[in-house]
């Protein structure tokens, strides 16, 4: 088979990860010169240049991004209906170069910017490690006063060690018996 068909599939079957990976274009050069990148994943709210195709030139703020269709769509970019109504164009986005991107995503920003991004998570768990420091003492006490508690309960499982005794002591003779009585039995 041909490289070029393989591609193609292997494009055509990709898993959701990788379609978003695709959907990535170019960023201007004064947005490259602050982020020190080539390049992002387009997203709704980003403003975008068409650099190929029919609209070239148009500038307009992306509404919808589609993996299905693997483009962008942009405002004011509509086709005509014969019935009625307007329809999006769905453009690649490597036809496309960002020129202002949308940063209202905190997660989104630090990424450009280099930084590590904090999930929630994280920042919950700082909390209850917070929170347990502070308790770890209160928890000592407790424990200190459940040991002088527990003697009484070594005296109960020690009665119950030695019925656990007696029972295996049963057990044993009566497998004896058994055995003794299948012998006679063979006999």
């Amino acid at each position: 088979m041909k490289p070029t068909i393989i591609r193609n599939r292997m494009m055509f079957m990709a898993p959701l990860h990788l379609v978003s990976k695709q959907l990535g274009a170019p960023l201007s050069k004064e947005i490259q010169r602050k982020y020190h990148r080539g390049s992002a994943r387009v997203i709704e709210g980003d403003t975008v240049k068409v650099l190929r195709g029919e609209f070239k030139g148009i500038e307009g703020k992306i509404t919808h991004v589609s993996t299905e269709k693997r483009g962008i769509a942009i405002e004011g970019i509509k086709r005509e209906k014969l019935k009625g109504g307007n329809v999006d164009i769905y453009i690649h986005p490597s036809n496309v170069v960002i020129t202002a991107l949308n940063l209202e995503d905190k997660w989104r920003q630090n990424r450009l910017e280099g930084q590590k991004t904090k999930t929630p998570r994280s920042s919950q768990s700082e909390e209850q490690k917070e929170t347990e420091k502070l308790e770890k003492p209160k928890e000592q006490k407790e424990r200190s006063e459940e040991k002088k508690k527990e003697p009484k309960k070594v005296v109960q499982s020690k009665n119950h060690e030695a019925k656990q005794k007696d029972i295996k002591a049963n057990s044993r003779t009566n497998k004896k018996k058994k055995s003794a009585k299948s012998k006679v039995e063979d006999k």
